[in-house]
C-alpha cells in the first residue's frame, strides 16, 4: 500500500469528512458510499481537533455570522492583490503556465534607457524566482513580494493546475502522472520566458522547494552557470511517508490504509466533493487552520487567505498530484547547491513538512543556513512574514542580489514597501 504523504492531509480530510456526509444521501451507487463512509471514519480521526475547536466556537458564534465574518474578509483582506507584468509559456507537454514579473524601477518612474557601448547590452539584473506549495498559488508570497518590491526584480507563478495556470496536459488526457521530476521541467520553462539572461535566485516554499530540487537534479548546468542563491522554505528532500500529521499511530496508519483509494473515489467524483466542501466550510477551515499555523493569534485575514487559496484547488487536482509526494527522493539533488549561499527555514510545530526535514538539507548542505522558527507551523511564510523576508532579504544580499543598504519593511503592506536607502 502507498504510503501517505503530508501535503495532502488537511484538504483531504475536508474533503473525505465532507463527501461522507454528502454521499448518503446523494450518492447513486452503493460502492461510492461505502468507499466514503469508510473515508469518513478513518480520515475523520484527522479532523478531531479541529471539529472540537469548532464545535466550541458554535456554542458562542452563530452559523450566520461566521458566514458573515467570512465575506468581510474576502472583501477587505488586501492579502493576494499584489499584480505584476503578466506572461504565459508552456511546458514541454502543452501545459499552460502563468507567472509575473516584478520590475525593478527606480523612484519617480520607469529607468532612464541605457547607452550600449561597442554594441554590448547591459548585464541583465538579478531575478528572485518564487515557486509555491501544493495547493497555494503565486500569492502565497505576499508578504516577501510585497517587501521586496523596488529592490530586486522578482517573478512569480503558478504551478501547473494551481493559480491561473492550465490543467496538466499530461494528466487530463491520461498520458502521465503529476511527478516533482514534471515540475522541475516547468520551473526550466518559466525561467527560460521570464529570466532568460542573468544570474537568478530560487526560492520554493514545500512543494516548490521540491520543484527547485528537481529542476537541479534534471539541468546541473543551470545551477552551476546561473543560480547564485537559494532559499528552501518548509520543504523536504524524500520520506515524506515517514510524516505522521501529528497523529496517534492508529490515526495514522488508517489515512495510509484507506487514502490511496479514497483519492482516486474522491477525484472521479469532484462535483459532488466540492458541494461537501461548501456545506462543512467551518470545519474545512479548522482542518486548514491546524495544519497551517501554529500560533493562536494568527490574523484572521490572513488565516482566512490561506483557506482561500486552499479551497480553491479542485479535488481532482489534489488527488493527481498525490502520488508525486511518495516517490519524491532528491537528496542527492541538494549537492548541486554546494557552494552557494543556502537559506533553510522550517516552522518549528510544522506538521506537514516537519523541520526534520530541513534539518536533513541543512546537514546535506552544511553550509547552509538553518533557520527554524518557534511557535510556526507549515505557512510559516504568512505567519511570521517578518523572520522569513528578513532572513530572505540577507540571503539576497549575500547573494549579491540587492544593492549593498538596500532596506526591506511593512510586511504587511500592498504596496511598494522595499527601496534603496
Amino acid at each position: 500500500m502507498s504510503e501517505s504523504s503530508g501535503e495532502a492531509v488537511a484538504d483531504v480530510a475536508a474533503a473525505a469528512v465532507a463527501s461522507a456526509a454528502q454521499a448518503a444521501g446523494e450518492a447513486a451507487a452503493g460502492g461510492w458510499r461505502r468507499a466514503t463512509g469508510v473515508a469518513g471514519l478513518a480520515i475523520g480521526v484527522v479532523a478531531a481537533g479541529a471539529a472540537a475547536g469548532v464545535a466550541i466556537e458554535r456554542l458562542t458564534v452563530g452559523r450566520g455570522m461566521r458566514q458573515k465574518a467570512r465575506l468581510a474578509l474576502d472583501a477587505t483582506g488586501p492579502y493576494g492583490a499584489l499584480r505584476g507584468t503578466p506572461g504565459r509559456t508552456h511546458a514541454d507537454d502543452g501545459t499552460e503556465l502563468y507567472y509575473e514579473v516584478d520590475e525593478v524601477e527606480p523612484e519617480g518612474g520607469p529607468a532612464p534607457r541605457r547607452r550600449r557601448l561597442f554594441g554590448r547590452r547591459p548585464p541583465a539584473p538579478v531575478t528572485v524566482v518564487f515557486s509555491h506549495g501544493y495547493c497555494l498559488n503565486q500569492d502565497s508570497w505576499h508578504f516577501q513580494r510585497a517587501a521586496l518590491r523596488g529592490v530586486v526584480r522578482t517573478v512569480h507563478w503558478d504551478q501547473r493546475s494551481h493559480g491561473r495556470s492550465g490543467r496538466g496536459v499530461a494528466q487530463t488526457s491520461g498520458d502521465g502522472p503529476v511527478t516533482i521530476d514534471q515540475l522541475g521541467r516547468d520551473l526550466r520553462a518559466v525561467i527560460d520566458a521570464a529570466a532568460p539572461q542573468g544570474p537568478i535566485v530560487l526560492v520554493g516554499h514545500s512543494m516548490g522547494g521540491m520543484t527547485v530540487m528537481a529542476l537541479a537534479d534534471q539541468f546541473p548546468e543551470l545551477v552551476r552557470d546561473r543560480v547564485v542563491g537559494v532559499a528552501l522554505v518548509g520543504s523536504s528532500p524524500g520520506r515524506l511517508g515517514e510524516v505522521n500529521f501529528g497523529l496517534p499511530v492508529a490515526g495514522v496508519n488508517a489515512v495510509r490504509r484507506v487514502l490511496p483509494g479514497v483519492l482516486k473515489a474522491l477525484g472521479q467524483r469532484a462535483d459532488l466533493v466540492e458541494r461537501g466542501r461548501r456545506a462543512t466550510a467551518d470545519l474545512f477551515a479548522g482542518i486548514i487552520k491546524r495544519y497551517s499555523f501554529a500560533s493562536r493569534d494568527v490574523d484572521p485575514a490572513v488565516a482566512r487567505f490561506a483557506e482561500r487559496m486552499i479551497e480553491s484547488t479542485p479535488i481532482d487536482v489534489v488527488a493527481e498530484y498525490y502520488p508525486a509526494f511518495d516517490d519524491h527522493d532528491k537528496t542527492e539533488a541538494l549537492a548541486r547547491f554546494a557552494g552557494l549561499p543556502v537559506l533553510v527555514l522550517a516552522g518549528v510545530e510544522d506538521l506537514v513538512t516537519p523541520s526534520e526535514h530541513s534539518e536533513t538539507i541543512a546537514g546535506v548542505l552544511p553550509d547552509a543556513e538553518l533557520v527554524l522558527v518557534p511557535d510556526a507551523g507549515h505557512l510559516v511564510m504568512l505567519e511570521h512574514p517578518e523572520v522569513v523576508t528578513d532572513r530572505l532579504a540577507d540571503l539576497l544580499a549575500r547573494a549579491g542580489a540587492v544593492p549593498a543598504g538596500a532596506t526591506v519593511e511593512g510586511y504587511g503592506s500592498t504596496g511598494r514597501t522595499a527601496r534603496p536607502r
